[in-house]
C-alpha cells in the first residue's frame, strides 16, 4: 500500500517547498484537492520542483470546465513532470455547481463518462495518432489546427481517476479509468459491499482485472501520543464526519449501519445554525466505524490491517508541511518508513 500526502493549502508559492519535502520525506504521492484556487496551479509548480513523487488532483471539479482546457493542462503537466501526472475528476454536488461554478448540473455520471472519452479523443489529436473528431451527447470536439495543438509528448499517457459514492460512478472507474478516489466518508462495510462490488461490475464489461486500477482512499485517523492526545484528536475528526454526513448524497454511507436518521439530524442542526453541535451527533460507535484511533507507532499497523486488500494508495487527512517541529518530523519519517515496510 502506498503513502500519500495532500498539499496543505492552495498555496501556489508554497507548493514548491511543499512538494519537496513531501518527496524528500518519502510520500509516494501529493495530491491537491480543488479548494481556495484550481489544484493545477500549484501541481504546476510542485511539477518543477520535484522530480520522483506522484502529483495528482483529488479531485478538480468536472464540470466547470471544458474538456479541452482540463486536456490542455493536463497535457502540459504531464509533461512537466515527466510522466508522474495523475488527473483526478469529481462531479460534486448540484448546489455546488449550480450556485459557486454557476453551470449546469445535468446526468452527472454520463457527463463525466463522456467527459473522459472526450479527453482521450483530444490526447489522441495532440499526440497525431488521430484527427480530432468527437461528438456526444454533451461535447462536440472537431476544430484542432496546428497553431492550437500543443504537439506529441513523452508521456501521453495520463491516468485518470474519477471520484464518487454511487454505483454509477463505481461502474465507470472499473470500466475507463485508472484509479478511484474513495470518498472520505467512508467504511469499510461500505467499500466491501458497494464500491467494490461496482467496480468490479465495470472491470468485467471492459474485460480487465482489479490489477488495472488503483484506489485511493483518504483515511480519518485520530492519532496522538497517548490516550489524552487521541481523545482530544477526535473532535476535528468528528466534525468533519458531520459534515460531509449532512448532505443526502453520503446518506447510504449511515444507512449501511443502520444509522440513515443521522442525515436529517445533521441537517436540522446546521439549517438552525448549531453547527458547533454537529460533532456530538457522531458518537463513539461511529468514530469506531469511520475513523482509526491510535496512537502514532500504531497507525502504518492499523492502516494497513483495515484496509488490507481493499485499497491501494491511501493518505491521512491532513497534511505534513516543510518546517515541522524535528519531533514531528522524525515521527512521520518513521510512519513512512513503516508503510514502506
Amino acid at each position: 500500500m502506498k503513502l500519500d500526502t495532500v498539499l496543505a493549502a492552495a498555496d501556489i508559492e508554497s507548493a514548491g517547498d511543499a512538494a519537496k519535502f513531501a518527496e524528500e520525506m518519502g510520500f509516494s504521492g501529493l495530491w491537491a484537492a480543488e479548494t481556495g484556487t484550481t489544484p493545477f496551479m500549484p501541481l504546476a509548480v510542485a511539477a518543477l520542483a520535484t522530480e520522483r513523487i506522484e502529483l495528482g488532483t483529488a479531485i478538480a471539479v468536472a464540470f466547470p470546465r471544458s474538456p479541452m482546457v482540463t486536456a490542455m493542462d493536463s497535457w502540459a503537466l504531464q509533461k512537466a513532470s515527466k510522466g508522474r501526472f495523475i488527473l483526478g475528476l469529481g462531479t460534486q454536488v448540484k448546489g455546488h455547481n449550480e450556485r459557486r461554478f454557476s453551470v449546469p448540473f445535468e446526468h452527472p455520471g454520463p457527463k463525466l463518462r463522456e467527459m473522459i472519452l472526450a479527453m482521450r479523443a483530444i490526447w489522441k489529436a495532440f499526440q497525431g495518432e488521430e484527427r480530432l473528431n468527437f461528438r456526444g451527447d454533451f461535447y462536440r470536439f472537431d476544430l484542432m489546427t496546428p497553431f492550437f495543438n500543443p504537439g506529441p509528448s513523452s508521456h501521453p499517457e495520463i491516468p485518470i481517476y474519477i471520484a464518487g459514492v454511487n454505483e454509477y460512478m463505481c461502474e465507470l472507474a472499473g470500466e475507463l479509468c485508472e484509479g478511484f478516489h474513495v470518498h472520505p466518508f467512508h467504511s469499510v462495510a461500505f467499500l466491501e459491499n458497494h464500491v467494490l462490488p461496482g467496480i468490479e461490475k465495470g472491470l468485467k464489461v471492459a474485460g480487465r482485472e482489479r490489477s488495472d486500477i488503483d484506489l485511493v482512499a483518504p483515511v480519518f485517523v485520530c492519532m496522538g501520543a497517548n490516550e489524552q492526545e487521541i481523545e482530544a484528536a477526535k473532535g476535528p475528526i468528528r466534525m468533519q464526519i458531520a459534515f460531509y454526513g449532512s448532505t443526502r448524497t453520503y446518506q447510504p454511507v449511515f444507512a449501511e449501519h443502520g444509522w440513515e436518521e443521522t442525515t436529517a439530524k445533521l441537517q436540522s442542526l446546521m439549517a438552525e445554525g448549531r453547527m458547533a453541535e454537529m460533532g456530538s451527533a457522531i458518537t463513539d460507535e461511529m468514530l469506531d466505524v469511520y475513523a482509526i484511533s491510535c496512537t502514532y507507532d500504531e497507525v502504518a499497523e492499523k492502516v494497513k490491517a483495515k484496509y488490507d486488500g481493499l485499497i491501494d494508495r491511501a493518505f491521512f487527512y491532513l497534511p505534513v508541511p516543510p518546517g515541522l517541529p524535528a519531533e514531528q518530523e522524525a515521527r512521520w519519517r518513521r510512519i513512512i518508513e513503516a508503510f514502506s515496510g
